[in-house]
């Protein structure tokens, strides 16, 4: 069982790496490292289409990850 978690989560692991290299990038301009993204703030709308999925995908699997992890830690503690 616990191999099997730990193959799981190093699969899992890789997976969000590449979720998180496929999401869209925020910055539009070189105008935003200079205001340090202060024009977002006011402008902030909600993510729709592909960048809604991949945010939400991103968070189920990061919390999938964290409890396997902690399933994983009880395993190891017996």
């Amino acid at each position: 069982m616990y191999n099997f978690i730990l193959g799981v989560i190093l699969v899992l692991s890789v997976i969000i790496v590449i979720t998180i290299m496929m999401q869209p990038s925020k910055q539009n301009s070189a105008a935003s490292a200079f205001t340090g993204g202060a024009d977002q703030l006011f402008g902030k709308q909600k993510a729709r289409g592909f960048e809604a999925v991949m945010q939400r995908s991103t968070a189920i699997l990061g919390a999938i990850w964290m409890i396997l992890l902690f399933v994983l830690m009880f395993l190891s503690s017996k």
